[in-house]
């Protein structure tokens, strides 16, 4: 592919970026982060106390990308064919016959609110879903749309009424991401879109075909060798059984991070460096998706928990002592 051919790829990314920040005031660094998510082909976690706005980014990144989009809002009754689809009963040339109704995650982006409200059965709905990209029901697979990709949200302050992602399924998240509050500047600028009749209009920027060339583009980037094996002692470090594991993680890991937390390092460092107008991963695009891709892949035990000590904490000082 020729140069000016990528360059207008990453002019479109830029572009898209931009828009998605007329909705949506601050939260730049969550924004470029499920950019990265997007480019990468991978599904995003978004952790948030209620009202910071994690629901509208998903949908102006829907507008901007004029891709479908759904919303499943996560209850203790909802069934896994609530969200997947169901065979239904009709009446075709005076027989009954079946046929497939599909569900909300039929679409190019599903937005699943407050994931952790729904019961394991129905968390475990979306398991092939974000991975294998398609949905049983019965014994017939269904393909869903491409590009597809999950950005659930759940509340980190609420236990009442939740049901805790298990590993296995935080694993399917390329990223976690911590959205924090808006500063007082940002919080003014936030009162002065919704609380006036100032609104905002969203611009489609990208098509679902410009995403699925821009990832063709992102897979064949080379990375240096040298590159590679820091993002994989990065991964290896975050094992305490290991011989060479540092001392915070024999510390305060119980279990380390899967070959998903490197292949989401590899992938997401690539799409920065695309972002960032190189065709080569450096030192730092490894160390800024380092957090997002580790934090949620860390099983911190006991003395980590009474301490206080974070999965970022210990991202940190493994970051530090491979410097």
């Amino acid at each position: 592919m020729d140069e000016t051919t990528i360059k207008n790829m990453i002019d479109k990314v830029t572009s898209c970026e931009a828009e998605i920040g007329k909705g949506i005031i601050g939260q730049r660094s969550i924004i470029r982060q499920v950019m990265l998510a997007i480019l990468a082909d991978g599904n995003v976690l978004l952790e948030g106390v209620p009202g910071l706005g994690k629901t509208e980014l998903v949908k102006t990144i829907s507008k901007v990308m004029s891709t479908s989009f759904s919303r499943i809002q996560f209850t203790p009754d909802l069934m896994p064919a609530d969200v997947t689809g169901t065979n239904l009963i009709i009446k075709q040339d005076g027989n009954n016959v079946f046929q497939f109704e599909p569900g909300p995650v039929f679409a190019n982006i599903v937005l699943g609110d407050e994931i952790n409200r729904a019961t394991p059965k129905t968390q475990s709905a979306l398991l092939e879903a974000m991975q294998e990209k398609t949905v049983t029901v019965g014994k017939t697979t269904y393909e869903l749309p491409s590009p597809f990709m999950v950005l659930a949200t759940q509340n980190p302050i609420e236990n009442e009424g939740t049901y805790p992602l298990p590993e296995a399924q935080l694993d399917r998240f390329l990223f976690k991401l911590l959205v924090d509050f808006p500063t007082k500047e940002e919080l003014k600028e936030i009162m002065n879109i919704t609380v006036t009749n100032n609104q905002v209009d969203i611009s489609p920027v990208m098509t679902g075909e410009d995403i699925l060339e821009i990832r063709k583009v992102i897979r064949d980037m080379p990375i240096a060798d040298a590159v590679m094996d820091y993002a994989m002692s990065l991964v290896v470090a975050t094992h305490p059984e290991t011989a060479d594991a540092p001392e915070v993680t024999k510390k305060y890991v119980e279990v380390g991070s899967s070959p998903r937390a490197a292949q989401a390092i590899i992938k997401t460092a690539k799409a920065r460096a695309f972002m960032e107008g190189r065709y080569n991963v450096a030192f730092e695009d490894i160390k800024f998706v380092a957090y997002p891709a580790l934090r949620h892949r860390l099983v911190l035990n006991f003395e980590a928990v009474s301490d206080g000590v974070t999965s970022d904490d210990i991202i940190d000082k493994i970051i530090e002592g491979l410097e």
